[in-house]
């Protein structure tokens, strides 16, 4: 009896459409693993490259030598970097065409930057609505599977002359088999994308904190020619 009723040999026997359903689940489990992976090592990556830089900023560098630096390894540099490169960029633009008010070049800067930590925040994002579909759309789908089941294995019994537990049990534990893969693939997948919300929260929060601090560096060097330091 327990042979017959593992879980393999439970979906081998099953209807072809708990079988569809049990496939796809498992499909969309092993492309949700494969997307957990993904985005983890993605995050760990930008809060490493955010902290790298963040400590550079600070580190009383020149603020044409980041730029410099932040162009160069702008295939590999982090998000801050790239956000501080596009106000550095804007920055410049504006003062080489020898525009003085202070006004219009800081909010240059500012608009520059907004729109590359927009950027920065879509591409880190990349993926989360596919959690999120998962974990909320698994177990009706499993669910489904369950219900055709249970339609199918009554339909079945129908013809019996006498049903038993043991003629019952069967058809019952195949249809459950559907909701059970549905709530494997739909809980990691609410669980990751929770937590993945929290660490771009915090990720977005840094960026637009580094948005702030560049910009008061720049509204204090308006005065000179161009930014040397900070």
């Amino acid at each position: 009896m327990n042979q017959d009723l593992s879980i393999v040999s439970l979906i081998l026997h099953a209807s072809w459409v708990v079988q569809g359903v049990v496939a796809l689940l498992v499909g969309v489990s092993i492309a949700s693993w494969a997307a957990i992976f993904r985005k983890i090592i993605s995050i760990k990556r930008v809060q490493a490259l955010n902290e790298e830089f963040d400590r550079e900023f600070w580190s009383g560098t020149s603020l044409n030598d980041l730029f410099a630096s932040a162009t160069q390894n702008a295939k590999h540099s982090g998000s801050m970097e790239r956000i501080f490169a596009s106000g550095m960029r804007e920055y410049q633009k504006l003062r080489e065409r020898r525009i003085t008010d202070a006004g219009t070049l800081l909010d240059g800067a500012r608009r520059a930057m907004r729109a590359g930590y927009q950027r920065e925040l879509d591409a880190i994002e990349a993926n989360l609505s596919f959690l999120a579909t998962v974990g909320s759309v698994s177990p009706y789908v499993g669910l489904f599977g369950t219900v055709w089941g249970i339609m199918h294995a009554f339909t079945g019994l129908a013809a019996l002359e006498q049903v038993t537990l043991a003629t019952v049990a069967p058809g019952i534990a195949e249809a459950l088999v559907a909701t059970a893969i549905g709530l494997f693939a739909a809980i990691p997948a609410v669980v990751a994308y929770n937590r993945f919300a929290h660490d771009i929260d915090r990720i977005a929060n840094k960026l637009e904190t580094f948005i702030e601090e560049f910009s008061n560096i720049l509204q204090r060097n308006l005065g000179a020619q161009s930014p040397s330091g900070h």
